[in-house]
């Protein structure tokens, strides 16, 4: 299982109660078990030349309506954070996963390597900021840096912390003791997963890491808009609403006028740029046209 799945699907379960739980493991063996007999599903969720959150935005309009709000948070996440070829494994192995949970309790979290224990403990973080404003987040970030800094200029702290023979629920009392409200709720239980997800030697570099992936994520959350004229409310809502659907969470619109685009928008998402404008289409036929246009021969005589 990716350990960014498993993370996220330890937060999620660990806020529901044991009745959706059990809702949640037969919509998603019953979507496993659709993906492996429906090829249209499953090529949706496996193309490889459609980006992960386009895929996931697919499945979720595929899913609406049809499963519990909770199975739909897992199974689009999964498919958006998953390579293409590896997206009905992750879905199988995330279906696994909430049967196991269901049927026996609590996951322990394994043993990882540094890079795979820091996924994990991001893709718990990702669950906990999802419904979360960017002022939330920032606040997150600052609360994170501010315990890795005390961590590392503590020296008993950092030992205890670190120390693999002092148990997992001990460790966390004291990252309740010490923080639990002073920070943000959704800091102190990132802050409590860093413990039981991450590895016990690397609590400040998790932390630091974890500082940047929220920033990241911040970044997701405002859409930056540049339009070639002012949006209508309605267009405003719209746009809204398409790009909460795309990107799995609400985003705040930043709109920019700009007259030379001639018409429509170019939206920028984090890393993510859509082009739907009218210089935006000249400029790709343009393209288009360079590349078909044949070659002049001159002939002498």
């Amino acid at each position: 299982m990716l350990p960014t799945i498993e993370g996220y699907a330890a937060s999620v379960l660990s806020e529901i109660d044991t009745a959706t739980t059990t809702v949640v493991a037969n919509d998603l063996a019953a979507l496993d078990t659709a993906s492996d007999i429906n090829p249209q599903l499953r090529g949706a969720m496996t193309d490889t030349s459609v980006p992960g959150i386009i895929r996931a935005a697919v499945l979720a309009d595929v899913l609406q309506g049809k499963v519990d709000a909770v199975s739909l948070q897992l199974a689009t996440y999964a498919i958006r954070v998953s390579p293409a070829q590896d997206a009905n494994n992750a879905l199988h192995d995330l279906a696994v996963f909430v049967e196991t949970f269901r049927r026996d309790g609590l996951v322990a979290a394994s043993s990882l390597g540094l890079t795979m224990a820091r996924s994990r403990v991001a893709g718990f973080a990702d669950a906990r900021l999802a419904r979360l404003t960017p002022v939330d987040m920032e606040q997150i970030e600052d609360d994170l840096f501010r315990w890795a800094r005390t961590i590392e200029s503590t020296d008993e702290l950092r030992r205890l912390l670190t120390d693999r023979d002092v148990t997992i629920a001990a460790r966390q009392a004291v990252v309740q003791s010490l923080i639990g409200g002073r920070a943000h709720a959704q800091a102190v239980a990132i802050a409590h997963y860093v413990i039981e997800g991450g590895r016990a030697r690397d609590v400040v570099g998790t932390l630091d890491f974890l500082v940047d992936h929220v920033a990241r994520a911040r970044d997701w959350r405002v859409a930056k808009v540049h339009a070639a004229k002012d949006l209508s409310d309605s267009e405003r809502a719209e746009l809204a609403r398409a790009l909460t659907a795309m990107v799995g969470h609400n985003v705040d619109l930043q709109i920019k006028i700009d007259p030379s685009l001639l018409a429509g928008v170019v939206v920028h998402v984090g890393d993510m740029r859509l082009d739907a404008t009218t210089r935006g289409r000249l400029q790709s036929l343009k393209d288009a046209l360079a590349v078909s246009r044949p070659a002049v021969l001159s002939v002498s005589n």
